[in-house]
């Protein structure tokens, strides 16, 4: 798992914002200019000192479309909430998954089916990393 620190990352001028939404249905031609312009560091870094981009390495998550080669933004300053998708270390071993709480256990939740979940147990070493906020996808 390759980490960037957002801290490194070159300052980038803003990028036009075509005015209003894309239609998933028919086209509007009334929508074809460009209403402001909008700063993507600044719309997916909310706490720059601690976000992280993490690049991902396998395809355990892809039922929550996150897939091999992805960028994810991990903050780490987010404190963990059940059901919500984390960046862990488990014995020394960078993974990405759903973290859940049920019946006072912990799991790492693959979004494969092929995949087992993970659960903790006392003898290992285990830290929540980061919390994913956003996840970058090259089509």
């Amino acid at each position: 798992m390759q980490i960037y620190n957002s801290l490194s990352q070159a300052i980038h001028p803003p990028i036009p914002l075509a005015n209003g939404a894309v239609a998933a249905g028919f086209p509007s031609p009334a929508g074809d200019y460009l209403d402001s312009r909008i700063d993507i560091y600044e719309y997916l870094i909310q706490h720059p000192t601690a976000t992280f981009y993490v690049r991902v390495k396998g395809n355990s998550m892809i039922n929550a479309a996150i897939h091999d080669g992805d960028l994810l933004v991990v903050d780490r300053s987010v404190e963990p909430k059940n059901n919500q998708i984390v960046v862990a270390i488990i014995d020394g071993e960078f993974t990405v998954k759903r973290i859940s709480k049920y019946n006072n256990k912990l799991y790492l939740i693959p979004e494969n089916e092929k995949f087992k979940p993970i659960e903790i147990t006392e003898t290992m070493d285990f830290d929540v990393w980061g919390v994913v906020t956003y996840v970058i996808h090259k089509p």
